[in-house]
């Protein structure tokens, strides 16, 4: 059995049907566990809007006008749209799983479900992309999760409309709407999964008693996924946006951020630098966080070039020091604004992304450090004593985005409680 068969079958035996019996409401902690270790994943907000450059959904009436914005499926043909390519960028990007836009706000489906015909298969396209890229996933042993939007201002159920929500429709009926939504999420689980989570977005009007119906039927259908907080009801992990969340290791949350200035394909986009994306990337894992790092496609179907390249420069960081990331827990020093650490059994990863003297004191933790080495090259001084823990790098061997220190503890850095920077 090859390499990629056995990565596919532990997934799938993962995310596969738990014992019954279990409350639908709690995440599978394994599964949950599971996600947190991977730590960093793609996320991809695309559609027929790519073809006008501006925001998905929001730009709905502005500044294209509805009528037009409801018709650009028409002219969608990403005839250049390859599933195994989009997932082999994630991979050298070194993200171990991949969240896709299957609905946004707009209301338009990316695959071929039977309750709208407001889908991919009616445009000139005709493919189903959330089975390609399912499928596409799966053959290359990475986690596969769908984005659905609880708003929906193209449905006449939903009710209000664009621009943003801010139109009041003069009828709608939330019960059918739920009913349509649950339909179209069944669909997304049993055709496409097993998927590593529902993300869902936007409950606005939607309500918790709807919210808690999404989580429990959900996790009927897959007792292993995980789901986010924006279901109207809570749910298994927060989300903080374009914004890296606070510590916390007792609540699990995921950082969205685009690679660019918007979410969906924008022409001639500020693409963040190297040391912004790798220094979002570590202050999350340092907080105890993941990383969903979204990109949008071209109309075209294609991931525009120099999002490309800044991924595949973020994946070679990684492949050098990605012990430091994945798997890790953040502390047991609390992130500060140049310096955040993680920590993975007897080991402790000290980030330091900016220096302001000749050495860094820390405040000291109570374990022993028996051994120290400087990963990204170069030598370290450690003094550990009551007072605190001096780290001294020469200035030749510090590092633009990460200097990054490891050191050995007597004893396990798991159970140290998190301290704060500063003696």
């Amino acid at each position: 059995m090859g390499t990629k068969c056995r990565m596919m079958m532990g997934v799938i035996a993962l995310f596969a049907v738990a014992a019954q019996g279990q409350d639908y409401l709690k995440p599978d902690t394994a599964a949950l566990a599971h996600w947190r270790d991977l730590r960093f994943g793609m996320f991809i907000h695309w559609g027929p809007v790519s073809l006008t450059g501006h925001e998905i959904g929001w730009s709905r009436a502005k500044p294209t006008p509805i009528d037009e914005y409801d018709n650009l499926y028409k002219r969608f043909d990403p005839t250049k749209f390859n599933a195994d390519e989009w997932v082999s960028i994630a991979k050298a990007a070194g993200m171990k799983y991949i969240v896709l836009t299957t609905k946004h706000h707009d209301g338009f489906c990316l695959w071929d479900t039977k309750y709208t015909d407001y889908n991919i298969m009616n445009s000139p396209f005709k493919r189903d992309v959330v089975k390609e890229l399912s499928d596409a996933c799966k053959k290359q042993g990475i986690a596969f999760g769908t984005y659905y939007s609880v708003t929906d201002w193209y449905n006449k159920d939903w009710p209000v409309t664009s621009p943003a929500g801010r139109v009041k429709r003069e009828t709608s009926d939330l019960d059918a709407y739920e009913k349509y939504l649950q339909n179209q999420i069944t669909e997304l689980i049993t055709k496409y999964g097993p998927l590593i989570t529902m993300w869902n977005d936007v409950p606005a009007m939607y309500g918790k008693e709807r919210g808690l119906a999404t989580i429990q039927m959900v996790r009927k259908l897959q007792p292993n996924i995980i789901v986010n907080n924006r279901t109207g009801a809570g749910g298994d992990y927060d989300t903080p946006e374009q914004k890296i969340g606070g510590f916390n290791m007792d609540r699990p949350w995921e950082t969205c951020m685009t690679i660019g200035t918007q979410w969906s394909w924008k022409p001639d986009d500020r693409i963040k630098s190297l040391e912004q994306c790798m220094q979002t990337l570590i202050m999350t894992a340092g907080g105890d966080g993941n990383l969903l790092f979204n990109v949008g496609p071209m109309s075209t179907g294609e991931i525009e070039p120099d999002q490309v390249a800044r991924l595949k420069e973020m994946g070679a960081w990684l492949q050098k020091y990605g012990e430091s990331v994945y798997g890790t827990r953040g502390g047991p020093w609390k992130p500060g604004k140049d310096i955040a650490s993680t920590r993975k059994g007897n080991a402790v990863y000290l980030h330091i992304l900016r220096w302001t003297g000749d050495s860094i004191t820390l405040r000291n933790i109570p374990r022993k450090i028996t051994g120290s080495s400087l990963l990204t090259g170069g030598k370290v001084e450690v003094k550990q004593t009551e007072q605190g823990v001096v780290i001294t790098v020469p200035a030749g061997d510090r590092q633009k985005i990460d200097t990054l220190v490891k050191l050995e503890l007597e004893g396990s850095a798991m159970d140290i409680a998190p301290v704060a920077l500063n003696p």
